[in-house]
């Protein structure tokens, strides 16, 4: 609507209205000021209103049209940035724009977790997330310092992750179930090491030693990667990491692996059975990556994101490239993302409490 047409029909309410209402000429001199004025604010008010709109549709019709900031809370060159980088980037050729990944690191990603809270809700700034930060801190921590649920909108799911049983080449267990009658032997003896206290790695220790009955002494390290090393020197006993960290030992035959933790085989390594089917019923754990925008985004918005995202983890090669990691694609909608997150953060938390982790 254009300020010429708002004139012309506040000239007509003006003038209609001193009609109806039998108002002298003199009198209706006097009053036409104070008339003028109010129905000048109310046109004010209707054509900002009408050129926010438009505005606010054409971005969102026009989006993207400049590159694209992901906040990885994560060290460059991980498992985690690896996997984000794999995959958006994907997604950023669907959108026709380029992705520029800011790593930010700290307090188990909950330092660039809450930089993305902080971020303009235009679809510009997006954050990857992954079990890590939008279920196990939230009980690990104190204060994580953002709310998964209420700071962000999510877009999709991106992977689900195994993890793996994987011992030392010199301990004398060859399969899984010889791995339990080994540590039941004598409770105590064996260890298990992980990335750290109220990682996955850890946290997926823990939930099998509760789930087959277990006295294992778990040893933390500052990050996966020392962990593995310490792992592969024969210094700890055993270890369940997830696949991207793990597969390249697998391969080189560094390390021996037992058993994945998923409900199901992983495609890359069929000969591996699950924990469940090796003696441990209903065991299930594993690691997952999403990704989400700050509270507010527009829906248009998010519903662009989500299709990018459905085309690229549609793509054969994309799938192929995960699977050699241990990943597996899962897209989904917002809504059954928002529903997994609520599912998560309990189903972890009980571990984190299980466990006794807590960081300050």
């Amino acid at each position: 609507m254009t300020k010429v047409k708002l004139h012309a029909i506040l000239g007509q309410l003006i003038f209609q209205d001193a009609a109806v209402a039998n108002i002298p000429q003199r009198d209706f001199r006097i009053q036409f000021s104070s008339r003028r004025a109010l129905l000048g604010m109310a046109a004010a008010s209707v054509l900002s209103t009408t050129l926010a709109f438009s505005g606010n549709a054409l971005a969102t019709d026009a989006y993207p049209n400049k590159p694209i900031k992901v906040i990885v809370p994560f060290p460059a060159g991980g498992g985690g940035d690896t996997l984000a980088r794999l995959m958006l980037g994907r997604v950023a050729q669907e959108l026709g724009q380029p992705f520029v990944f800011e790593n930010l690191a700290g307090a188990g990603g909950n330092v660039g977790s809450q930089m993305a809270t902080r971020a303009p809700a235009d679809g510009y700034t997006l954050l990857y997330g992954t079990n890590g930060t939008f279920a196990i801190n939230h009980t690990l921590y104190k204060n994580a310092g953002f709310d998964p649920l209420k700071d962000f909108v999510p877009i999709s799911q991106l992977s689900r992750i195994a993890a793996v049983v994987v011992v030392r080449g010199t301990l004398p267990a060859k399969t899984m179930p010889e791995l339990l009658k080994l540590v039941r032997s004598e409770p105590g003896k064996y260890t298990f090491a992980s990335a750290g206290n109220g990682t996955t790695s850890h946290l997926a220790g823990e939930i099998l030693k509760s789930s087959a009955q277990l006295d294992m002494v778990h040893v933390p390290y500052r990050g996966g990667a020392p962990a593995m090393n310490d792992l592969l020197a024969g210094q700890v006993d055993m270890m369940i990491e997830v696949m991207p960290n793990v597969t390249p030992q697998l391969k080189g035959n560094r390390v021996r692996g037992l058993a994945v933790s998923t409900a199901s085989r992983v495609a890359n390594l069929p000969d591996l059975p699950t924990i469940a089917e090796s003696g441990v019923a209903g065991f299930e754990v594993g690691a997952w990556d999403a990704v989400v925008a700050p509270a507010g985004t527009p829906a248009p918005i998010v519903a662009r994101l989500n299709a990018a995202v459905q085309k690229a983890l549609a793509d054969p090669e994309l799938r192929k490239q995960l699977q050699e990691r241990g990943a597996e694609a899962a897209p989904g909608t917002p809504e059954a993302l928002s529903a997994f997150i609520r599912t998560e953060l309990k189903r972890w938390g009980d571990a984190v409490k299980r466990s006794g982790a807590q960081v300050d």
